[in-house]
């Protein structure tokens, strides 16, 4: 049996793209370098796919910040505004992905939003009425190229043109309608030029087949692909779909020309019930997607194969594939030093998943294959009690009550007993949590890992920089202050290291965005709280300063949506139990003197079904009960922020204000504020701070920028309920821009104040 990947990590082991790329951007390495480094990286990956016997391996998959961005640039979907500032080809493409602020101008990046219900975000290509879509890069075609002159032969994958038409923001009069003809007409190109190069396959991603699909959209699938796929003569078209089945057009799409589609098995829980129904035909490949792209779990082969089996007895061809493509995992095992191999028996990262590919490919066409070892020792490892359960974390759950996630009294009653209690002015101004994270932080938190220093030279280095934050914060103004997280690491991770449950890597990095990776926990077993986790050092923080010190806390959404999560047991109770762990630092922290406490859920989105039957019945019934069950034991005169990020919330406003914080921050500068007009529709009851200015931007806001930004704010938000804030924590920034961020947010605060008080 053949197989193939949809897409691989391009990172690097170690995240060799990311530090390369970092130093581009502070000018310590040229373009040509950086372009080198690339080009290693990517040879690695090829290279590294084909030695473990993948056939169709992908190309194209790299990417310097994002493959949405890549194919808008290929499509020549640039707006004026970066393409006047005359940057060179690859500055143009960092600033619209960072925004640019420099000699040559001042420009925003573009929108940025979660991919489908992943934590990883994508670029929003942005389309002006002037326009012109047009095929003009030569990425697809150069790195095909050179995958083959390295004797790799690949299947270029590219955003298909229906997913690309519902992701562009479009900002002028002119509509997704508008530009059919001219997208229709570049992808015919591009497959014209794709048969110029001998191109055996190519790979249209379309998840956007897996949401909610009306009539219009598909006939609007109907349009572009009627008029494109005639172009294939020798190049073979590979429909890919992914994070769900294709339910409103899987009929159509198998009477259509493709010669191959890809399904995925994993979350699409009605793909092999589509097949039953309608069939599969013959001449045509199925890439099966039955091996995770989005959890590091082994493969249970008994059940996979079971599949398999199933399908090819329906007489259709099969290619195994991964689910998804593997961007979503980390590397490799291969530098985890510190878990034990029963730990780590139970894993497959990205590498690990092209040994299952492989070695399903081989048991599947065995007469016996139960009496493979590899097969054995597979079964072996599912048959092994893990002993991840705790009996006092289910106990506890189970007489947890309908009272439990209820807050009294009602909101309205506590934000004015809330008002009267913490004294802050109209407009009052404060930050998402984090400050820099810079190199003294980091190297002191190594240091302490290490061995180097003890447990006290680091509590003392971090109340040190604690006080500086605090001291800053005053001088600048602000009216609620964070004590800067100089302890934690990451906002999960962190939160993870102190609860029972968890398990951490060493170097298992995953790219959320850009540059940015993140390193996923593991949750094993049961989780509960071990011991108080940011108590001391809020109290600490509160303690010098006569401001209101704001205890900053990661929801049990936000930690199980950032965290791999078990597959033995519900999403439902894994949120549940962390609520209760989270709960107890919530009420600690009250105890210990702090009066506003957030609870971040940066993630609330991600695991939202793609289809909206779904909403409610399979997430939203339990996950806003869960973050309510954090907070509802607290004081009336307590206040409970909560935070979001970069994710479509319009349409879920209701369940939003069905969490019952008091105030919610939110990301709003790389938006176009439709959220605010969402709010005052739904006459949304809590306080809010739409973010002012971009803190995944180096570039900083002026004054002006910010009392605009508010001034449209007021027309949509009462000035009552208006906070003042970024969009994000500013651990990833430089402190120099933060400071002069800030300072700026203050002052416009001030005129916002003098005008309106």
């Amino acid at each position: 049996m053949q197989t193939s990947v949809i897409g691989f990590p391009r990172i690097g082991t170690l995240r060799e793209l990311k530090f390369a790329s970092e130093k581009y951007f502070k000018k310590e390495i040229e373009a040509d370098e950086l372009l080198q480094i690339a080009k290693e990286l990517r040879k690695t990956h090829w290279q590294t796919q084909k030695e473990a016997g993948i056939d169709y391996i992908s190309s194209n998959d790299f990417s310097f910040y994002d493959m949405v961005l890549d194919t808008a640039v290929l499509l020549g979907i640039i707006p004026r505004r970066y393409r006047e500032l005359n940057l060179s080809e690859m500055d143009t493409y960092y600033a619209m992905a960072r925004g640019y602020q420099g000699t040559s101008g001042d420009v925003k990046a573009l929108a940025m939003k979660k991919w489908f219900n992943t934590n990883y975000h994508y670029i929003v290509p942005e389309i002006e009425d002037d326009t012109v879509v047009k095929l003009t890069g030569n990425k697809l075609w150069n790195e095909y190229t050179e995958a083959k002159s390295l004797g790799v032969e690949t299947k270029p994958v590219v955003i298909g043109a229906y997913t690309m038409l519902k992701l562009c923001r479009y900002t002028g009069k002119k509509s997704a309608a508008d530009y059919l003809d001219a997208i229709i007409n570049a992808y015919a190109e591009l497959i014209e030029k794709c048969e110029e190069y001998e191109i055996t396959w190519l790979q249209f991603d379309e998840p956007a087949l897996v949401q909610d699909m009306e009539q219009k959209d598909v006939e609007l699938f109907h349009k572009i692909y009627e008029t494109i796929l005639p172009c294939a003569k020798q190049c073979h078209i590979l429909l890919q779909t992914y994070f769900g089945d294709v339910r409103n057009i899987y009929a159509d799409l198998i009477k259509m020309p493709f010669a191959g589609i890809g399904l995925d098995f994993i979350e699409g829980k009605e793909t092999f019930a589509l097949i039953e129904k309608h069939g599969f035909p013959q001449d045509k490949l199925l890439f099966a997607g039955l091996v995770n792209g989005k959890n590091i779990w082994k493969n249970h082969y008994e059940k996979t194969l079971e599949k398999i089996g199933a399908l090819r007895g329906k007489g259709i061809q099969v290619v195994l594939s991964t689910s998804c493509s593997l961007l979503h995992v980390p590397y490799t095992l291969a530098h985890e030093g510190k878990l034990s191999q029963e730990y780590l028996s139970y894993f497959a990262f990205a590498e690990e998943k092209l040994i299952e590919l492989k070695e399903l490919s081989v048991l599947v066409d065995r007469k016996d294959y139960t009496s493979e070892t590899a097969y054995q020792s597979n079964q072996k490892l599912f048959c092994t009690n893990r002993n991840c359960d705790n009996v006092e974390v289910k106990n506890r759950l189970s007489h947890v009550t309908e009272n439990d996630y209820v807050r009294l009294p009602e909101r309205s009653v506590r934000q004015n007993l809330q008002k009267k209690t913490l004294g802050l002015p109209a407009f009052p101004t404060t930050t998402i949590g984090s400050f820099p994270q810079t190199k003294d932080v980091k190297a002191n938190r190594s240091a302490f890992r290490k061995g180097e220093i003890s447990e006290q030279e680091y509590v003392d280095f971090n109340k040190k920089k604690i006080a500086e934050c605090i001291t800053w914060q005053e001088e600048i103004g602000l009216d609620v202050l964070v004590h800067g997280e100089y302890e934690r690491n990451d906002m999960v991770e962190y939160f993870g290291e102190a609860l029972g449950g968890f398990l951490f890597t060493e170097k298992a990095w995953v790219q959320s965005y850009g540059t940015r990776c993140v390193k996923p926990p593991i949750i094993w077993g049961d989780v509960y709280r071990q011991k108080p986790i940011t108590v001391e050092w809020s109290a600490y923080a509160q303690s010098l300063t006569s401001k209101i010190m704001k205890g900053m806390l990661t929801g049990p959404v936000t930690i199980l949506n950032w965290s791999f999560p078990r597959e033995d047991i519900s999403i439902k109770e894994s949120i549940s139990q962390i609520a209760l762990a989270i709960r107890d630092e919530v009420l600690d922290l009250e105890a210990n003197g702090i009066k506003i406490i957030q609870i971040d859920e940066a993630a609330l989105r991600e695991k939202l079904p793609l289809r909206k039957t779904d909403w409610f019945k399979e997430y939203l019934d339990f996950a806003i009960p869960a973050f309510r069950l954090t907070h509802s034991g607290v004081k009336p005169e307590t206040q409970i922020h909560t935070h979001m990020c970069y994710s479509e919330f319009t349409d879920i406003i209701p369940a939003i204000d069905d969490m019952d914080a008091d105030v919610i921050t939110f990301e709003a500068s790389r938006s176009d504020l439709q959220i605010l007009d969402s709010l005052r529709m739904h006459s949304f009851e809590t306080e809010v701070g739409p973010g002012v200015y971009d803190i995944h931007s180096p570039r900083v806001p002026s004054v002006e920028e910010i009392v605009n930004a508010l001034n449209i704010m007021l027309t949509k938000i009462d000035k009552d309920k208006l906070w003042v804030n970024p969009d994000c924590g500013l651990k990833t920034r430089a402190m120099p821009e933060t400071d002069a961020s800030l300072r700026n947010m203050v002052e416009a605060a001030s005129v916002i104040r003098n005008r309106f008080c």
